[in-house]
């Protein structure tokens, strides 16, 4: 697959209707039926012309697919809503999870330092200074 232009990313508005269709194997006016139901939600510019993205262009192809096996439109808008629901939620853990392995890192006797020519640094517990030659000093927490 190849790199979009810098300033691009999978949810950057770059495709036209007729472009969107094609991509996704798709009529142009059953993306506008899409639209209307909510399955996909194109980005409008200042002329109110649609304009997809790479993201837009999976979901069609995801609504195709589930569509080609037989589940109904509301069908498919619900499994597309906790789908997406689904993935806010994995990001949210994450944050979460890098926020608790802060909080452990900035409690009082679970740090571990390296000293080197450059100073003193915050390591992870388990990391490896990035410098050779560095000393790691440890002080162990009580549990």
């Amino acid at each position: 697959m190849r790199a979009l232009p810098a300033g691009l990313d999978e949810t950057s508005p770059i495709f036209s209707i007729a472009a969107a269709a094609e991509l996704a194997g798709l009529h142009a006016q059953t993306l506008r039926q899409y639209d209307r139901l909510g399955l996909v939600e194109p980005v409008r510019t200042a002329g109110n012309t649609r304009r997809y993205s790479m993201r837009d262009v999976g979901r069609l192809r995801q609504v195709q697919l589930l569509s080609a096996e037989g589940v109904s439109l509301e069908g498919i808008r619900r499994i597309l809503a906790m789908s997406d629901e689904n993935r806010e939620l994995r990001a949210r853990v994450r944050e979460l999870e890098s926020a608790l392995a802060d909080a452990v890192m900035q409690q009082q006797g679970r740090r571990v330092f390296a000293a080197g020519a450059t100073g003193i640094t915050t390591i992870r517990a388990g990391a490896r200074p990035s410098k050779p030659g560095s000393i790691v000093l440890w002080r162990g927490g009580r549990g």
